[in-house]
């Protein structure tokens, strides 16, 4: 071992540029910061979404409408997507758990059952709303409905 051939230990140093080390280090004076303005001071903050005193995107962009907090979401599901579960893993009864472990809903999800595409099983489907047309769907072919 020689003193030309000793290097540091892996991963010891880092290769970035050192700023506010001295004139003679290329990035001391400003240090990188420009002259003058907020951004060049200490303790600079800027509020989200501030765009240096033009008009901010979320106040000139007109708002319309209105969204009731009181509002219940569902997630719509087809009859053509129980009727691919029901074929797909030999169901005969089809609830909410069903929906969460085949990856059609989530947990916190509300479902309602809607009237589109066909239905040709006979199946017992629990959910949280249905439409008539699917609530009519599904008793024609012998099902039962039942409301969460």
């Amino acid at each position: 071992m020689k003193l030309h051939t000793l290097k540091p230990a892996e991963g010891s140093t880092k290769n970035r540029k050192r700023i506010g080390r001295g004139t003679g280090s290329g990035r001391g004076g400003t240090s990188t910061r420009g002259h003058k303005g907020a951004k060049s001071r200490s303790g600079y903050k800027s509020k989200l979404g501030f765009e240096g005193g033009q008009m901010p995107l979320q106040r000139r962009v007109p708002k319309f409408g209105f969204k009731s907090f009181n509002r219940v979401e569902y997630k719509p599901i087809n009859l053509d997507t129980l009727q691919l579960l029901a074929e797909k893993y030999n169901l005969e009864a089809i609830d909410f758990d069903t929906f969460v472990a085949h990856g059609v809903a989530s947990k916190t999800d509300r479902v309602k059952i809607l009237g589109g595409g066909e239905l040709k099983s006979k199946l017992q489907v629990t959910a949280h709303h249905f439409s008539a047309s699917a609530t009519e769907a599904i008793e024609k072919n012998g099902g039962a409905v039942n409301k969460i």
